[in-house]
């Protein structure tokens, strides 16, 4: 069993209920003292969350941005780290980046929210490690 505090698994339910200010707020904390290389980790999660938390509200510009970072920060724990399925919410946050990146500014509407993907994982994990 891994040695991530309950806390983060809060985030993450809270990210897969599309509750993204909570998950944001939730993980913070965590990112705020860890070490690296979970640090990046954990900044790559609340990237994507605050990603999708704009483009909730329409912020085109702030969820392009800050996709772009939060999948660049990830890639390097792909495929799987700490029992987290890193390869496909990188794949699916890509397809939602390049869906936004067609669409513009101007058809952030047409946007289909249904599209961000949940964070697959099993809580029970080996290691830290990457």
């Amino acid at each position: 069993m891994n040695d991530l505090p309950e806390t983060f698994w809060r985030g993450l339910e809270e990210f897969n209920q599309r509750e993204f200010y909570a998950c944001h707020d939730t993980l913070e904390a965590l990112w705020m003292d860890a070490l690296h290389p979970l640090r990046l980790f954990y900044q790559g999660i609340l990237q994507l969350a605050v990603a999708y938390y704009h483009l909730g509200n329409g912020n085109w510009k702030g969820g392009v941005i800050l996709l772009s970072t939060g999948i660049r920060r990830l890639e390097y724990f792909a495929p799987e780290y700490l029992g987290i399925d890193v390869e496909s919410l990188l794949d699916k946050s890509s397809t939602c980046l390049e869906r936004l990146q067609e669409l513009g500014q101007e058809q952030i509407q047409a946007f289909d929210l249904q599209t961000i993907p949940q964070i697959q994982y099993e809580k029970e994990s080996p290691s830290l490690e990457v």
